[in-house]
């Protein structure tokens, strides 16, 4: 059996100066050549326009995603599965990410981001910055949503490389390293599971709907 239509993807991240989107369009990179549909988009800014302006890279990284389109509700209700990527911000998502998330109670209350696939990944200023804490309080975002969880754990060899089997994650350093191989490869795998595990149930549903 083949699927009626192919896994949609919403890849939805914060992104301030560049590292969280490395990572993001990574992500939907290969979600797309796993044979996903998917949608990169950007949650929207929440900083005031002077604050932006006050950080060089913060002002450049800014104007050079305004064709990112920002996220929706729209877009949660059209995702199989969604990967949240987020900065920390004291151990915790983004004040960005967690607004948008806060405006999906309407979609949560009628139960239509029940059965969804989630997935987190997250980018730090300094090595044990909260990297494991920010992807797990993005996932218990999932378990609110009756969503289903799916981690990279150590299923590949580049996870042991990477360190980190909650989410793909990277160390900027301040925001003046992007992330490099390993950490590109970790979150290229963590979307092509994403996308494997997500066709495996559409696939199961779709038998039980036929049985």
């Amino acid at each position: 059996m083949s699927l009626e239509r192919p896994v949609n993807v919403a890849v939805i991240y914060y992104s301030s100066t560049g590292t969280v989107f490395s990572l993001a369009k990574a992500a939907a990179t290969a979600a797309e050549k796993a044979g996903a549909q998917v949608r990169l988009r950007k949650v929207r800014e929440l900083a005031p326009a002077e604050a932006i302006a006050s950080n060089r890279g913060w002002a450049e990284h800014a104007a050079a995603t305004q064709h990112v389109v920002e996220a929706s509700l729209d877009d949660l209700e059209w995702a199989d599965a969604i990967m949240f990527g987020s900065p920390t911000r004291f151990g915790l998502p983004a004040a960005q990410v967690k607004q948008f998330i806060d405006t999906a109670g309407p979609l949560w209350a009628q139960g239509r981001l029940v059965g969804k696939v989630g997935s987190s990944f997250a980018a730090t200023a300094t090595a044990h910055g909260g990297q494991e804490s920010t992807v797990l309080a993005l996932n218990n975002t999932f378990y609110h949503w009756g969503a289903i969880i799916v981690p990279p754990g150590y299923a590949d060899p580049v996870m042991f490389a990477q360190g980190n089997p909650y989410g793909a994650s990277h160390t900027s350093n301040n925001g003046e390293v992007l992330p490099g191989d390993v950490e590109l490869a970790a979150v290229d795998f963590q979307a092509r599971r994403v996308v494997e595990v997500t066709k495996a149930l559409k696939l199961g549903r779709q038998e039980l709907r036929s049985a």
